[in-house]
């Protein structure tokens, strides 16, 4: 059972972070038994779970609906990533490995590549952002914290449930790079100070640039 009930919840789980079922979605049981191929009682336990993460709500006698985030929900999300990944860009300048800083560096080359591209903007976006998460995860794994990886993880996950249903552009995720290359000079450099005040401006620019609709 529990194989069944870990095998419902990452494909339901995989399916509300890449937008299938988008915020305010219905998850109706006997749909998602067919779904992810298990019995009811592994569907349910899913759902208690990820209704524990934050990424599902239930509501007696109404079933489950993938959450809605409001604009005031984002804020309180993007403010505490602003302050955890601040705190965690400030631990890695002052540890921060060669090796690491060279992934983040090489990852950076590798967006530069993807925005000059003339690949479709379905593909550019996807390929940006997959690099864009190698980047924060480097700095978060450089912090040396594992229940801060575990924290930032998951935020980033519930704002990315809340972006399906804005849209990403090419334009939107290209706003913030320039911020990638002068926290790698910060990290390089390893001031703290700059790092950390680095990080928290590129994620509160991020928030902001998801309040202008997408054009």
């Amino acid at each position: 059972m529990a194989n069944a009930a870990d095998c419902a919840y990452a494909v339901i789980r995989a399916s509300i972070l890449d937008g299938t079922f988008a915020p305010g979605s219905r998850l109706k049981e006997a749909e998602l038994v067919e779904f992810c191929g298990v019995s009811r009682t592994p569907v349910r336990e899913a759902l208690r779970r990820l209704a524990a993460e934050d990424f599902v709500r239930i509501q007696r006698n109404q079933g489950a609906e993938v959450k809605t985030w409001s604009d005031d929900d984002l804020d309180d999300l993007f403010d505490l990533r602003a302050l955890l990944e601040g705190h965690a860009a400030a631990a890695a300048a002052r540890q921060i490995s060669a090796a690491q800083l060279e992934q983040i560096r090489a990852a950076i080359v590798e967006m530069d590549a993807v925005l000059a591209s003339s690949a479709p903007q379905a593909e550019q976006v996807a390929q940006f952002l997959r690099l864009n998460r190698v980047v924060h995860e480097t700095v978060w794994e450089a912090a040396g914290s594992g229940r801060l990886q575990s924290m930032l993880g998951r935020l980033v996950e519930q704002a990315l449930i809340a972006h399906t249903a804005r849209h990403y552009s090419l334009a939107r995720v290209a706003q913030s790079h320039h911020h990638h290359r002068e926290l790698l000079d910060a990290l390089a450099a390893g001031d703290a100070v700059w790092a950390e005040a680095m990080m928290r401006g590129h994620i509160r620019a991020a928030r902001l640039t998801l309040k202008v609709p997408p054009s």
